[in-house]
């Protein structure tokens, strides 16, 4: 199988959309870095077209998006005071922004808008064929990766899903993403970041999707701990709401989820080694929250697992004290129907076990007594 090359999908993109300026002179760099990673990886035929396909794809949407962005209404459009849920992956958040999405005030991000950005969605029809085509790629993602319907029931939206914030960044190829790479088999890899840089296209992904609408707060959702000082040079006026759990929960938990994801993916995974890499990953995370003084920043509500699962409303609500917004009663009723309508186990319940660990257990509860002890955070017990 010939290898792929990064200049002739390049080439290809541009030829392809008739447009030049990607927006950024470093891609063509992290282009070929994935491009290398692929022809490493030892696809077959079908592989390597649907690698070359997914990299077309980005690339051309890219060259569409920074096109659009030439529109000075659009690039002046003001994202305010947006409202951000984190926390470590498992830690209760998409069920957090999924409720705070239920606020007719506020506006979050859907699969489709980010999958298919240009033209920009906002007078997109009901009709608008995207819509529809995102349907359709989700339906291609569960059946690709079953299990993740489980893990994740939020997916049952498809193309009306609630995406992390790290989707806006899909086409700048700094990640494979699930969601943007899951024709590819093989496993999700970061590659090196620029915080500002992804940041500053967060904002640019804002003002797309909220050009031409009414101007609505924005909810969001992603793993921002790490990436404090850009988030709030980004959106200075933005507030946080971060949840916090026992981390031995959180890497099982991890461990198992996105375990499957890449097994599913890849077709085969070493469970231990990949165990052992996301405890590597992870435990760098909770030890880094203990010595970056942003962490403490007036503008994060920190709000532990165990009360928000007791009352996930109560928790917004609080939340809301803190950020000085009024919380409706329409909101409040619509997010405790949400509950209702949509239980976490609608699709099979997911289970995990802390047999999975490559570490003794106590020796993690010794590990991250700090965290807990910061935090309030008790030793999570599960039946």
């Amino acid at each position: 199988m010939t290898p792929l090359d990064a200049d002739v999908l390049i080439a290809d993109a541009r030829d392809a959309t008739g447009l030049d300026d990607f927006g950024d002179d470093t891609l063509p760099a992290r282009v070929a870095q994935v491009v290398d990673r692929i022809n490493d990886a030892g696809l077959d035929g079908t592989g390597v077209r649907a690698a070359a396909h997914t990299i077309t794809g980005l690339l051309t949407s890219r060259l569409s998006f920074m096109a659009d962005h030439a529109n000075p209404a659009l690039r002046d459009e003001q994202i305010t005071a947006p409202l951000f849920a984190t926390g470590e992956p498992r830690s209760g958040t998409t069920l957090l922004h999924a409720l705070l999405a239920e606020d007719r005030d506020s506006r979050a991000l859907r699969f489709w808008e980010v999958m298919y950005p240009s033209p920009p969605p906002g007078p997109a029809a009901d009709d608008d064929p995207r819509r529809a085509q995102a349907d359709d790629d989700w339906r291609e993602i569960l059946d690709r990766i079953p299990p993740w319907i489980i893990s994740h029931p939020y997916n049952d939206l498809l193309g009306a899903g609630l995406p992390e914030c790290e989707r806006t960044w899909a086409f700048d190829f700094r990640a494979t993403n699930p969601s943007a790479w899951w024709r590819v088999p093989m496993t999700i890899q970061n590659f090196a970041q620029d915080h500002r840089a992804q940041y500053a296209l967060h904002r640019m992904m804002l003002q797309h999707i909220q050009h031409a609408r009414p101007p609505k707060r924005w909810v969001l959702k992603g793993f921002h701990g790490r990436r404090l000082q850009a988030l709030f040079d980004t959106y200075p006026d933005a507030r946080i709401i971060w949840v916090h759990r026992d981390p031995v929960q959180v890497l099982a938990s991890q461990i198992v989820a996105f375990g499957q994801i890449n097994e599913s993916l890849a077709g085969t995974l070493d469970w231990t080694r990949y165990a052992t890499d996301t405890i590597e990953g992870s435990r760098a995370n909770f030890h880094a929250y203990l010595s970056d003084p942003l962490v403490d920043d007036p503008r994060i509500h920190h709000v532990r697992y165990r009360d928000f699962v007791t009352d996930p409303v109560a928790a917004i609500g609080g939340f809301y004290d803190f950020a000085g917004l009024s919380f409706p009663a329409d909101a409040e009723q619509a997010m405790r129907d949400y509950l209702v309508t949509n239980r976490g186990d609608r699709h099979g319940k997911f289970t995990y076990s802390t047999d999975v660990l490559p570490i003794p257990v106590q020796a993690l509860h010794d590990e991250f007594a700090e965290y807990r002890e910061k935090f309030g955070i008790d030793i999570e017990t599960r039946r």
